[in-house]
């Protein structure tokens, strides 16, 4: 075996030797210390199941539980919390009646699809909710675009229409398309109350 090769060989060895620790064995507990605990892993806009909640109470006359720690941005007409992609918004505007699948239809899904982003409603339906009867709009649109890419992503929606004593409010729910937050959108759906 010629010179070179042996040099090779044995730096080859010093290499694996210090790579692997000497071969030295950890104690198990050092080992089970190393490991993952196993997060939970979320997609884009994924409302974790740890997330906790707070109740935002506004000064226009309802209480709604939103995600700790998202943004808030107050108007004359509700209040919006977004973290990234998703979001929590709340308005309130006049009304004469409260709204019905039929007179959704014809006005608040019309005017989505029209002044919307690439608007697909999926279902309008009657729901029961704590804070009284509502009717839902579940719809697909686009995002407004990135300010740094200009690129827009897929939302999934959920609008709760609610009415009481001349008031409506709207509550939208919106999260990236795929995003399994059914769960967190339920409890907040749920959480509005009327003050």
């Amino acid at each position: 075996m010629s010179k070179n090769r042996l040099i090779l060989i044995g730096a080859l060895i010093v290499f694996a030797t210090a790579l692997f620790g000497f071969g030295i064995a950890l104690p198990p507990r050092a080992l089970a210390q190393t490991q993952s605990e196993g997060t939970e892993q979320n997609p884009p806009g994924d409302i974790p199941d740890s997330q906790v909640f707070v109740t935002y109470v506004s000064p226009l006359g309802f209480t709604l539980k939103v995600p700790e720690g998202w943004a808030r941005s107050e108007r004359a007409d509700g209040a919006r919390f977004a973290d990234k992609y998703g979001s929590v918004d709340v308005f309130l505007a006049d009304g004469p009646n409260a709204p019905t699948t039929k007179s959704v239809k014809a006005n608040e899904a019309a005017t989505l699809i029209k002044t919307g982003n690439a608007v697909k409603i999926s279902a309008i339906k009657p729901v029961k909710l704590p804070a009284g009867n509502a009717v839902l709009i579940v719809y697909a649109s686009d995002s407004a675009p990135n300010v740094v890419t200009n690129k827009r992503i897929r939302l999934e929606n959920n609008r709760y229409l609610l009415f009481r004593a001349g008031r409506l409010a709207a509550l939208d729910l919106s999260a990236p398309a795929g995003a399994d937050n059914f769960d967190q959108w339920k409890l907040m759906a749920e959480s509005f109350r009327w003050k």
